[in-house]
């Protein structure tokens, strides 16, 4: 079976998710902070009248808060049901591959990422993290700054 998937970078590393969870990509807009929400909550921006609550992906990954800037964009997703963006350095292409290519990821390194990453894909000449939506956003803390 085919997967359609959307690739862009965090610090450095290609990511990609399935396109069907995508709302769309928007350019840089400052977001509003929000008083006792987790680290990798950015803050949220006004999405048409909808409050969108924005995660620093970098952050969320363990790397480090992102210094954002008008070259990143915001990538809008639909997770459980609630509009969520992440913020990522980048957005590359659409890609599509097979599901069966896609790889278990390692169970050795990076403690903070795996738990967030459906599986590793070769793609192009190039290793791309497929993540895994409903793991980033599992805890109720996104949903707090919503």
């Amino acid at each position: 079976m085919h997967r359609e998937l959307i690739t862009f970078e965090v610090s450095g590393q290609i990511f990609a998710l399935d396109i069907m969870a995508i709302r769309e990509i928007r350019a840089w807009t400052p977001v509003t902070p929000m008083p006792r929400v987790p680290h990798y909550v950015a803050g949220v921006v006004n999405l048409r009248g909808t409050v969108l609550p924005v995660i620093d992906l970098a952050a969320r990954l363990g790397w480090g808060a992102t210094e954002a800037t008008p070259r990143h964009a915001i990538i809008v997703c639909q997770v459980h049901g609630q509009a969520q963006g992440l913020i990522v350095d980048s957005v590359s292409d659409i890609v599509t591959m097979q599901s069966e290519n896609l790889q278990a990821p390692p169970t050795a390194g990076q403690d903070e990422v795996v738990p967030f990453i459906e599986g590793l894909a070769a793609i192009e000449d190039r290793m791309v993290m497929v993540l895994d939506l409903p793991a980033l956003s599992s805890s109720g803390d996104v949903a707090i700054a919503a």
